[in-house]
């Protein structure tokens, strides 16, 4: 849609997945909010990632929706677009997802008279990107999620820092006391899709050359029951390492973790984009994904990323694809001690 003239006052946001994309939009949302105080924001999306927006701007209300019973279906969707329009008064929509179902939504409202404005997700040049037919990145998602904004006549700033900047973090139960001299790092093993996921046994291998110095403390990051197995045994194995998939725990835990925590060591992944949000630097290991589609956390770097230079990478945009030659050797071949250099050369240098 072309630029609105008049701002509006009421703005939709939606994002309904995943939790990494959900987290990419604080850093465009909150400074969003903040520049346009007299507009109202109403985030949408799933309950679970709703309960991420910590430290939000007094104009901004989080809704978390399920669109798997309570708005289940084209009928679901539509009472949920009409629930919203009378309840929270929308007037402008700012669709950061997408999708059939956010579309559906959208849609409602534009036959209402309301501006929808779109993210445009580029997927010419993805295509192109992972075809490798050239070599002009992805605008950043981030940047693409700041465009929708601006779409609508809103001031969209480029000036987030982190969250409970200048404020003190709220202490967590599950986050130790942290020793002076001490280092601590956080590790994400883990990802979605196989294409992003550095193999167990060479992160093992990592794991144990960083809880071999004294001074160092290593948080393992996890959710699933085959995850917590596995990270069980990497604590067995290795003193000053502690594994937080052990207890249920929330954002505000995970936050509290990573303010205290000098590094985090991680794949493409959630745990990236949540650091990202706490102003943490992140080692990045990159496998059938890059950097170059879109998904680099929010004031990360290449310098700070582990990956080979390969023809056939990247090879897909979210890592699901299958590879090519059946053993993802985009990972395989990163050493553990390529991977221990970069943390001990960027841990050390702070």
């Amino acid at each position: 849609m072309a630029k609105s003239e008049e701002a509006p006052s009421k703005v939709l946001v939606m994002r309904l997945s995943a939790l990494g994309d959900v987290a990419m939009t604080i850093p465009v949302l909150y400074p969003v909010c903040r520049a346009n105080p007299g507009v109202r924001f109403v985030m949408l999306t799933k309950k679970w990632p709703a309960s991420m927006f910590h430290d939000r701007p007094d104009n901004l209300m989080v809704v978390g929706i399920d669109t798997k019973t309570e708005y289940k279906g084209l009928m679901g969707l539509m009472r949920l677009s009409r629930h919203l329009r009378r309840r929270y008064g929308i007037n402008a929509v700012a669709d950061l997802h997408s999708v059939i179902r956010t579309r559906v939504i959208g849609l409602c409202m534009s036959l209402r008279g309301i501006p929808v404005a779109r993210l445009d997700k580029q997927r010419a040049r993805r295509k192109a990107l992972i075809n490798h037919r050239m070599g002009e990145p992805v605008t950043p998602t981030i940047e693409r999620y700041r465009m929708v904004f601006e779409q609508l006549g809103l001031t969209a700033p480029d000036d987030f820092t982190r969250l409970y900047d200048g404020k003190e973090v709220p202490s967590s139960p599950m986050v130790p006391e942290k020793q002076p001299g001490q280092r601590w790092i956080a590790v994400s093993p883990f990802s979605a899709h196989e294409g992003k996921v550095y193999p167990l046994e060479l992160m093992k291998q990592v794991i144990r050359q960083l809880a071999a110095r004294e001074n160092y403390r290593i948080f393992l990051m996890g959710g699933g029951k085959e995850e917590k197995i596995a990270l069980r045994t990497i604590v067995r194995e290795n003193h000053h390492v502690l594994s937080m998939a052990e207890a249920k725990h929330g954002f505000l835990d995970e936050y509290a973790l990573l303010a205290k925590c000098d590094l985090m060591l991680t794949m493409d992944s959630a745990n990236m984009h949540l650091a990202s949000l706490m102003g943490l630097k992140t080692i990045t290991i990159w496998g059938a994904t890059a950097p170059q589609c879109g998904f680099q956390g929010y004031g990360q770097t290449s310098d700070d990323d582990v990956q080979l230079d390969m023809e056939c990478r990247p090879c897909s945009i979210y890592g699901e694809r299958e590879c090519r030659f059946g053993d993802y050797r985009c990972l395989r071949n990163i050493t553990p001690d390529m991977v221990v250099k970069k943390v001990f050369d960027t841990i050390e240098s702070e």
